[in-house]
């Protein structure tokens, strides 16, 4: 039996075939598979509308880093006019706006998921909806909420001085938005070196704290590196025969930008424009900022990352004696001078941008499918819990496991696992 949903869902048990927690796009492409096979199942989604993150917690030019084509949720592969380009952030949610249209999953909103419990063989969902409390029964159930579930800021945040403003990167929106002064970028994953840079552009000061992020050229012998990547097998590429095994999901993603058309970031370049860069932050003693002394550690590891995948590139162009252009890519040794200690006090930094990540919180499920950190137990998506799977996470089966690119193909295996049970 099919059930029909909306926001005014009684207080009364329903009980379905499956349910999803989380309307995302890993959400949203397992209710697709779902309704393939005319499995009855309802999607809880704790915001008020689809692709609400996606909106509320990204900067004004926010864009993905990969390329169009790779856009491929089930039933909805990228049909624009720029394979090759990089949606921006409107575009972005127009498109999981039109993958909902398309064929409209039965989504709850406004639902946040109190506790997940079983008893025997039937799962209990409760929620919390604008204050009412519903209580949901399923057989089965896919937590497809991903794995950014609470920012993190360094506690030595704490221990600056009151007059700084602290900002998450996923509250971040323009330069314009921030106080006057100079601004502090901590971290260099991908939202760190992207924000660093969409402030340096707007004409702003920044002081960058460079983690150990690798780095990847955009485009190698005239083809963006990504489709190197997808011609050379890469992204087929399974988790069990990954060089890194059960450490790739940990591992911090590639800073690189689709922005403008897809450019490097390169640090070294940034720091010649005048940007500073200093080592890791480490403690922070009554305003007074310590550094570790690891930049030129941290820059030449993010350089030699990315020469690592352009050589893997050039073995397969002259294995497959394929005819391409010379590398035109800007190479930079610069290394500045980078003190030791930074007093917050007297400087004229106004503003600490916290491109610091988030952590996991599956607290709500009280089911032993966690291990002692809290991390997802899943094989593929499969959890020790028999009913119980995961969908969405970073490297769950491949690299597109979290992404527009093979979360759809996750979707279909559990599906598939669902039917077998």
């Amino acid at each position: 039996m099919t059930h029909s949903t909306t926001n005014s869902l009684s207080s009364n048990s329903t009980h379905y075939s499956v349910i999803v927690v989380g309307s995302g796009q890993a959400g949203m492409s397992m209710s697709y598979h779902l309704k393939q096979d005319n499995i009855s199942h309802l999607v809880i989604e704790k915001n008020s509308e689809i692709a609400y993150n996606w909106k509320n917690e990204r900067w004004d030019e926010f864009c993905l880093v990969t390329p169009n084509w790779q856009c491929q949720l089930p039933g909805h592969h990228y049909q624009g006019d720029d394979p090759d380009g990089f949606m921006v952030k409107d575009e972005i949610i127009n498109y999981l706006q039109s993958y909902f249209d398309s064929f409209k999953p039965p989504v709850v909103f406004n639902s946040v998921v109190d506790s997940i419990t079983k008893v025997d063989s039937i799962f209990h969902v409760t929620t919390d909806c604008n204050g009412i409390k519903n209580h949901y029964t399923a057989d089965k159930v896919v937590l497809a909420c991903g794995s950014y579930h609470q920012a993190f800021i360094l506690p030595s945040a704490q221990n600056m001085p009151e007059k700084i403003k602290h900002i998450h990167s996923r509250d971040y929106k323009n330069a314009e938005s921030l106080p006057a002064g100079d601004i502090m970028v901590v971290g260099t994953g991908q939202s760190g070196a992207q924000i660093a840079e969409d402030i340096h552009l707007q004409g702003r000061n920044v002081h960058l704290c460079v983690g150990n992020a690798p780095r990847v050229n955009r485009r190698y012998r005239g083809k963006d590196v990504v489709q190197w990547l997808e011609d050379m097998g890469y992204y087929d590429t399974t988790i069990d025969k990954h060089p890194d095994g059960e450490n790739a999901p940990h591992s911090t993603n590639h800073y690189v930008t689709g922005r403008d058309g897809g450019r490097d970031l390169n640090l070294r370049i940034f720091a010649e424009q005048g940007m500073k860069l200093y080592g890791q932050l480490g403690e922070v003693n009554n305003g007074v900022a310590n550094f570790l002394d690891d930049l030129s550690k941290h820059l030449t590891n993010a350089d030699d990352s990315a020469k690592r995948i352009t050589d893997k590139i050039e073995e397969y162009i002259q294995h497959n004696n394929i005819e391409a252009p010379a590398d035109d890519n800007i190479h930079s040794t610069y290394l500045p001078d980078t003190p030791a200690t930074l007093d917050m006090n007297t400087s004229k930094i106004s503003t600490v941008i916290w491109a610091t990540g988030f952590r996991m919180n599956f607290d709500w499920v009280k089911l032993p499918a966690f291990n002692d950190r809290g991390l997802p137990l899943e094989k593929r998506g499969v959890s020790p819990v028999e009913g119980l799977y995961f969908l969405g996470l970073n490297w769950m089966n491949t690299w597109g496991s979290g992404r527009f690119f093979h979360v759809g193909k996750d979707a279909h295996f559990i599906k598939n696992e669902i039917l077998k049970s």
